[in-house]
């Protein structure tokens, strides 16, 4: 059987429990893998019950610990519900010290459509920013009201890289934009509980994310590649291994920082050339990649005989 090839010790997270939200697919399911490779026992959360459950199955058949609860994130009282029953569960099931205990966060789901903006209405940009910032907001502040105010812990929250600006997706790149400002008053406001907030700017990723979008905008995913330095897209497990470092004791003293996982693309210049080259290589650590053989070859990841994307 094949296993999650993490960088890190395989007991780092031993009996330890973290909420991962978008769990069902993409970085989430990557991140999920990858905690409960390193012995954390994985609570997923999304809104389709059966890619939750079709994560579970994945992670059980490696031998990892995983729950998981269907929730809409953007629903206040359900959020504040589902975090109830995660911690009764975990009083219940928990090992050893860890029992009742929930030590980290990450806040990954999302999710938006390309639009320019004069295309985009109040509606659907209040539904991107309810999905990337709201929500976000609702599972940090409940899981630190209800438990990590009391026991401390460390909360990544996933935003997107829009330094420069995000044209075509402005209700998600203003979304972003202010979950790392509250990132950063979170973590000025917890720290004296001994949580520590911290968030993750993924680039251009190769991830099932990008194989959702209308084949106008999928034709210009070869494009993004050229416009890295490193000539080459992210691996959900470039971004999974920076989340898993900023949960663990090693960035004990990180606060408040925004780390770019995005191969240095807002640095590309205008004059200066940056010839094309093959000389990045991947971080294929996620045993079970199922992305397509386009996508994979774009992030420099294997492809089988068959011609379609290879787990790492």
């Amino acid at each position: 059987m094949s296993h999650y090839r993490s960088i890190f010790h395989p007991k780092l997270f031993a009996d330890q429990t973290f909420i991962v939200t978008g769990g069902g697919s993409g970085i989430g399911r990557a991140t999920a893998h990858e905690l409960a490779s390193l012995g954390a026992h994985v609570v997923l959360l999304g809104r389709k019950v059966a890619k939750l459950e079709t994560v579970a199955a994945e992670i059980q058949a490696d031998d990892g610990s995983v729950s998981f609860h269907a929730q809409d994130i953007r629903d206040e009282a359900g959020v504040r519900d589902t975090i109830k029953a995660i911690l009764a569960d975990r009083a219940e099931h928990g090992q050893g010290q860890s029992r009742g205990r929930v030590h980290g966060l990450v806040n990954n789901a999302g999710g938006q459509y390309p639009a320019p903006l004069e295309a985009i209405n109040q509606k659907g940009f209040e539904t991107v920013v309810r999905t990337n910032l709201v929500g976000g907001f609702l599972m940090a502040r409940e899981l630190y009201s209800q438990h990590l105010r009391k026991h401390g812990g460390a909360i990544v929250n996933i935003v997107a890289d829009m330094r420069n600006g995000m044209p075509g997706m402005g209700h998600s790149g203003a979304a972003r934009a202010g979950m790392v400002n509250l990132t950063q008053t979170a973590a000025l406001e917890w720290a004296k509980s001994g949580v520590r907030v911290n968030a993750i700017q993924p680039g251009w990723i190769a991830s099932s994310g990008m194989e959702t979008y209308p084949d106008a905008v999928r034709a210009m995913i070869p494009m993004l590649a050229k416009a890295v330095p490193l000539k080459r897209l992210g691996s959900e497990a470039e971004v999974s291994a920076a989340i898993c470092f900023l949960l663990s004791p090693a960035a004990a003293f990180i606060n408040g920082a925004t780390l770019q996982v995005d191969g240095g693309a807002p640095l590309m210049p205008h004059h200066w050339p940056m010839p094309d080259h093959d000389k990045s290589k991947a971080f294929a650590g996620f045993h079970r990649n199922t992305l397509s053989a386009d996508l994979s070859k774009l992030a420099g990841l294997p492809i089988n005989e068959a011609g379609e994307g290879e787990a790492g």
